[in-house]
């Protein structure tokens, strides 16, 4: 599976000079001009070495042989590494919704490899959709725990005295009282309005992580019966499309907390 778009590249120079094979090349080349007393076998080993840095990254037989595939799993792996310390932020609550969603996930996996219309190939890419759904199950999760969290320490009641205040002052000073009233007054409604617009955000993640689990429920009593990867795919298509809208307004809601 190839890094989304917008991951950085494979590092092809890095992989070319830390592997086992080339520090075992350059370590037998030193010991060699050690024990045998001649210099140029170092100055031998380190234009040798430069060239191969030079041209070896481009190997395209090495970047599909090796480079690429070493690459995927270093991605895999820094992706369950983010998975596991996100899972950690959660609450107890949200830790066992996505537990019991990543069991569905393994119930319609294996249900999918026993369904005779599918073929593996045809599959691969649907039931990589369902990780990568299960992990942005996370994602929203904590990202709806930390924005419900901010908001539950809101005191609300000391807000509304705040601005019934202001607005008494507002109206019955006179000058310059009158005047930083009002400007108070501004200041308590807009926050009143970006608290309004976050607690809509977290709403609109609660609902997108019960749907993802809901789907999740309806493709393991489906998948049984599918006739082709192409009904699978629709659905997580759809699914994912709707994981997207609802991430993309978690950075105007961390902008909001910003202001």
């Amino acid at each position: 599976m190839a890094p989304p778009a917008g991951d950085p590249k494979p590092p092809y120079l890095r992989y070319a000079f830390a592997n086992v094979y080339n520090y075992t090349l350059l370590g037998g080349a030193a010991a060699a001009a050690l024990l045998a007393g001649e210099p140029w076998l170092l100055a031998v080993a380190a234009g040798a070495e430069a060239l191969w840095l030079l041209f070896g990254p481009d190997s395209r037989l090495l970047r599909k042989l090796v480079w690429d595939k070493k690459w995927q799993a270093d991605q895999e792996e820094a992706a369950r590494a983010q998975l596991a310390a996100q899972f950690e932020r959660l609450p107890r609550t949200m830790k066992e919704r996505y537990l019991k969603l990543d069991e569905k996930r393994q119930q319609i996996l294996r249900l999918s490899g026993e369904n005779p219309s599918f073929t593996a190939d045809l599959l691969t890419g649907e039931l990589a959709k369902l990780q990568r759904l299960a992990a942005s199950f996370v994602e929203l999760a904590v990202d709806c725990h930390r924005l419900e969290t901010y908001v539950d320490e809101v005191d609300f009641r000391a807000l509304e005295r705040d601005e019934r205040r202001y607005q008494k002052e507002a109206a019955d000073g006179e000058g310059d009282a009158a005047r930083l009233a009002k400007k108070n007054l501004d200041v308590l409604l807009r926050r009143r309005e970006r608290l309004q617009e976050i607690d809509a955000y977290v709403r609109r993640a609660r609902g997108q992580l019960d749907l993802i689990e809901n789907t999740f429920q309806l493709l393991a009593d489906q998948i049984v019966t599918m006739r082709s990867p192409g009904e699978l795919a629709g659905q997580l298509d759809e699914l994912l499309d709707g994981v997207e809208a609802v991430r993309a307004t978690t950075h105007e809601a961390d902008l909001l907390l910003a202001q």
